[in-house]
């Protein structure tokens, strides 16, 4: 009787420990998103003061001001993960695309306040891959924990479910934004 009793305490000992392995892995993975999201915010705050810079010197370039805007308040608006990397991603290319239309207005580079935001969204882009990185090797974790013999037999019936790595689809935009000054 008391060989049943200590197995039944090693096994629910054991329970415990897989649970609360699998709650830390998942609020990791959840903090890691705070880091990013943290990191998009400071890339939003950044995209306004960006185009009426570039607005004052590029009038003709609206489309690529408008489109980078847009992209912000759809970003901002979005929670879905998949959707909210697609949006970035293209965020990330219109603001790209910002930086090469400066390069044709030497008076915009020599702005003080230009470059000044220039070297902010440099430093927001390696924060935001820094971010990624650090999020999704916490992601990778949690899933491979949640995915492992024995941790599935707890993990599924308790609804622990796999995370979504912020990935890139398009290869070309896995190149850093050129925001350097010719």
């Amino acid at each position: 009787m008391n060989v049943l009793y200590a197995a039944l305490f090693l096994v629910a000992a054991a329970a415990a420990w897989i649970y609360n392995r699998l709650v830390r892995d998942r609020n990791q993975v959840l903090a890691a998103w705070s880091d990013i999201d943290v990191q998009l915010k400071r890339r939003h705050e950044l995209v306004p003061r960006l185009v009426s810079c570039v607005k004052a010197y590029a009038d003709y370039e609206k489309a690529t001001l408008v489109a980078v805007t847009e992209l912000r308040r759809q970003s901002i608006a979005t929670p879905q993960l998949p959707r909210k990397a697609a949006i970035e991603e293209a965020m990330q290319q219109g603001l790209h695309r910002l930086m090469v239309v400066a390069e044709d207005y030497p008076d915009l580079k020599a702005d003080e306040n230009f470059r000044q935001l220039q070297g902010e969204l440099t430093e927001t882009e390696d924060q935001i891959q820094y971010a990624r990185r650090f999020y999704n090797g916490a992601v990778r974790q949690f899933n491979n924990r949640i995915q492992s013999f024995p941790n599935l037999l707890l993990a599924r019936p308790l609804g622990f479910a796999p995370a979504d790595f912020f990935e890139i689809d398009d290869a070309s935009s896995r190149l850093p934004p050129s925001v350097g000054l010719r």
